[in-house]
Parts: C-alpha cells; structure tokens; sequence
C-alpha cells in the first residue's frame, strides 16, 4: 500500500491519534499541576483535567478530525452537547479508574492516569465517530 492510499484510509484516525496523544498529555499535565504543586486531592485534580481535556479536544477534533461542517448555532451547539456528554460518559470512566486503582488500590497515581487514557481515547474515538460528527458521512463524505 502506498502512503497516499494509506492516508487516505486511515484520514480520520491519523488525526486522531496524534490530537489523542496531546489531549492525553493536556490532560496528564493538568492533573499533575492541580494535585502535585496545587496540592488539590485525586478526585477534584481528575475532574479538573477532564474539563481542560475535553474543551481541548473538542476544538481540536472539530476542526482536524472530524473536519466538521456544522455551521449555524443550532448545529454547533448540538454537537458541543453531543461531545461533552459522550465525553461525560467516558470521563466517568476515567474517575472510576483513579478512585478504583489510586484511592482504593492505592497504586501510582500518574500511572494509572496514563492507562485510563488510553482505555478513554478508544472510546471517545468511537462516539466521535459514530455519534457526534456523523452527520458528515450521511453526506456521503466517508
């Protein structure tokens, strides 16, 4: 396969993967930030970075993932909805991970942020694709 076809399919998920990676490390940051220097606890520093994440990601995925077309306000506003309730969802994956395996198990924090990232990446991928930004490909833009 060559590298234009490669891109080509995989258009959407390149993207993706390195706006993941920085939403990632935004999110990693922040916690770190909030609960280390600020000295805020695990749960309000994960909530914190869920917020900074999430407004991160959406202007990113909006306009280099999804590349949406949503115009009006209607449009845009419906898709922000979409996209921190489904981001909601995962997020309450993501703090049942921290309370789970920091607070209960007592297990490195900063490593477990970084695996239930991961877990939350996949997921977001799939309701950005599928729920979210959809209405591109019901254009029949694929």
């Amino acid at each position: 396969m060559d590298i234009k076809r490669f891109v080509a399919k995989y258009k959407d998920v390149i993207p993706y993967g390195v706006f993941g990676v920085l939403t990632t490390l935004v999110n990693i940051a922040v916690y770190w930030v909030v609960a280390h220097p600020i000295g805020l606890g695990v749960m309000p520093s994960t909530i914190i970075a869920w917020a900074g994440a999430v407004l991160f990601a959406y202007l990113t995925n909006r306009k280099w993932v999804f590349r949406s077309e949503a115009a009006n306000t209607r449009e845009i506003a419906g898709e922000i909805a979409s996209f921190f309730a489904c981001r909601l969802a995962t997020g309450l994956v993501d703090w049942a991970c921290m309370y789970i395996f920091v607070d209960i198990c007592l297990m490195n924090d900063v490593v477990i942020k970084t695996g239930s990232n991961i877990l939350v990446i996949i997921l977001n991928y799939v309701a950005s694709k599928f729920v979210i930004f959809r209405h591109k490909r019901q254009q029949g833009d694929t």
